[in-house]
């Protein structure tokens, strides 16, 4: 089948709910993607940070098809070998937890909300979160997203949730009563364009939390496995959270969703108050396992702050040529780059010339390439990027 043929697949029998680019993605391989027409490109945002290693990793990809030809699925009200070493690596590589395991980064939100209503046993069940976060697309993870542009159509949403303002512990602290059971927060907002906490907002988070007697959430969705140059954000600031949610690059490409709670907190996930069918299956779980035995044994952490340090500085450098270049956040391989115009025409014009980027509040553009990614994939997509402003700027659309 060609690119026409396949979009007229979706055009007839797809719901059109997402705003899609009229390129058939057909083969990926490390980070470069290839189309139905044969034309490569360079992937410096694969998946909204799912591929963090990358597309069809070879460590990964041979456990996949390892695991496929001995076992797919299994219910869990059986054990499988692979889920209880997940967990244990997760736990060695942040705070010594322990896991439930389910399918998507909303699944593993929705998860973490229910265990703090749980464990305080419905005296407090009120959760603050952030304006401008993003928690996910179901109908309790939007109503705890703090951008309203997700909340419409969808009213009444869900109550108890209430939204402060990020980086000021006084906007969090007005919001605390003695119903609330915890705060929600991602410490880099992605969706809300690459807004990193400060020192001073996260440890204030958990020092108001334990003086309240609430619950620290962290939204680990997007910052996770090695994202920020550490396996977790909160690794920066010399924080615990009580729970964590993570998603995404965990799977190296599979669906997988999971918590992390602390030792006191996980046995309030008593059975019969949650579950999830597919959650923690074999052949995730073994993809998994392979992306941090990936991470360890190529010190990809290093790689990442050592590469986000360098790619945000070149980004930065830009700055003198192409003066619609506001500012750049970044921390690690999570980088942001504001822009004084909207963002769309540059993306459409990386795309044009093979390189892939998203654009997120209209002008931040986003790069989020592979942990694994090299020096000289990030230099070509730094001309590539350079291009993409000056055909922007050419034609006064940046």
């Amino acid at each position: 089948m060609n690119t026409d043929d396949i979009i007229k697949d979706y055009t007839d029998f797809v719901i059109p709910n997402y705003l899609r680019h009229p390129v058939v993605i057909v083969e990926g391989s490390g980070v470069r993607v290839t189309d139905a027409d044969g034309k490569q490109y360079l992937d410096l945002f694969p998946g909204w940070a799912v591929n963090g290693l990358g597309h069809c990793p070879d460590a990964v990809t041979k456990a996949i098809v390892e695991q496929a030809r001995r076992l797919l699925h299994v219910p869990n009200n059986f054990y499988n070998e692979h889920q209880g070493r997940l967990a244990k690596a997760i736990a060695e590589h942040s705070f010594g937890g322990k896991s439930f395991f389910c399918n998507s980064g909303a699944e593993a939100v929705e998860s973490a909300i229910k265990l703090a209503k749980l464990h305080f046993g419905g005296e407090k069940y009120k959760v603050i979160t952030m304006k401008n976060s993003f928690h996910g697309r179901t109908l309790a993870t939007a109503s705890a997203t703090g951008q309203d542009k997700y909340h419409s159509g969808f009213g009444p949403l869900m109550p108890a949730f209430d939204y402060a303002r990020f980086n000021d512990l006084e906007s969090v602290k007005s919001k605390i009563d003695s119903e609330t059971c915890a705060v929600l927060v991602e410490l880099v907002q992605g969706e809300g364009g690459i807004n990193i906490a400060t020192d001073e907002f996260a440890t204030g988070l958990r020092a108001l939390c334990d003086e309240h007697g609430i619950l620290l959430i962290l939204d680990e969705v997007q910052t996770g496995m090695g994202r920020t140059g550490t396996y977790f954000a909160y690794q920066h600031y010399g924080i615990t959270p009580d729970i964590m949610a993570l998603a995404k690059a965990l799977g190296g490409g599979t669906s997988i969703g999971a918590i992390e709670a602390t030792g006191e907190l996980a046995p309030s996930l008593r059975p019969g108050t949650h579950a999830s069918t597919y959650g923690g299956n074999p052949l995730v779980c073994a993809a998994a396992l392979a992306v941090f035995e990936t991470i360890d044994r190529e010190g990809l952490l290093d790689n990442a702050k050592t590469l986000g340090d360098y790619f945000a500085g070149k980004i930065a450098g830009l700055q003198k040529k192409f003066p619609v270049i506001k500012e750049v956040r970044h921390l690690g391989l999570m980088i942001g780059v504001e822009l004084a115009a909207p963002g769309a025409p540059v993306v459409a014009a990386a795309m044009e010339k093979g390189l892939l980027i998203n654009c997120t509040h209209d002008t931040v553009l986003r790069f989020m390439p592979p942990v694994n990614v090299t020096k000289e994939e990030l230099d070509e997509g730094l001309a590539l990027l350079a291009e993409s402003l000056s055909a922007c700027a050419g034609k006064g659309t940046a």
